[in-house]
């Protein structure tokens, strides 16, 4: 690798990153009126926040949008002649970016979108095939957050053993474990109530903790 294929594979990942970060649920909420999704639920900004926040469609409109930042990070990779090794980490980057967001204070979403719209573009028949599977968690658990944890999980699964049986390019191995292991680290608060039994489903109401009395006085 020369310098300039260097300084080229760099400046994708840095792209990625930063178009990861792009808030299109804050962008979305605003231009719609609706509340901001960091305000509510979790504080996040990824599909169930914006659920609540301005409804299905709208929240449906920016979950497109934040899938096609993975999408946008892999063909841009592509677009400008580097190989699918580079096209791999940027995809991770706009994961990261997107969760992480430097248009957000490092906050963000917690990456499903943008690691489904990568997989979209690296292996597409994989990310449609999971579709099902994530729909069909989440309408018989309630859960979204259980649905993205086993939708990706499978597609990790998936895309390793196509990877190994068809065969494809090693460079997926890659995409295959560190994809999923992104998404499900930044569901570590979700795992934790779903072991717990705290976790929300969806359409159940947040129970808020009554505010504390004041003692009265002594005497």
């Amino acid at each position: 690798m020369n310098l300039p294929e260097l300084l080229r594979d760099v400046a994708v990942i840095a792209a990625a990153f930063v178009i990861g970060g792009i808030p299109w649920g804050v962008v979305v909420a605003r231009l719609s009126g609706g509340p901001d999704p960091r305000t509510l639920g979790s504080g996040r900004t990824g599909g169930s926040n914006m659920m609540r926040a301005v409804g299905p469609r709208l929240a449906l409109l920016s979950g497109l949008l934040d899938a096609a930042k993975g999408s946008v990070a892999v063909l841009l990779a592509w677009g400008l002649g580097a190989g699918t090794g580079v096209a791999v980490l940027a995809a991770l980057a706009a994961i990261v970016g997107h969760s992480r967001s430097i248009f957000l204070g490092f906050h963000g979403g917690r990456g499903v979108a943008p690691s489904w719209g990568a997989l979209l573009v690296l292996q597409p028949v994989i990310a449609l095939a999971i579709i099902p599977l994530f729909a069909g968690v989440i309408a018989v658990t309630r859960y979204s957050s259980l649905g993205s944890l086993v939708g990706t999980a499978t597609a990790g699964v998936l895309l390793a053993l196509a990877t190994a049986l068809v065969p494809l390019d090693p460079w997926l191995y890659l995409y295959a474990v560190f994809g999923p292991m992104l998404v499900w680290t930044f569901h570590a608060d979700n795992i934790h109530r779903l072991i717990t039994g705290r976790e929300r489903r969806i359409g159940t109401p947040r129970v808020e903790q009554p505010a504390p009395r004041d003692e009265p006085p002594a005497g």
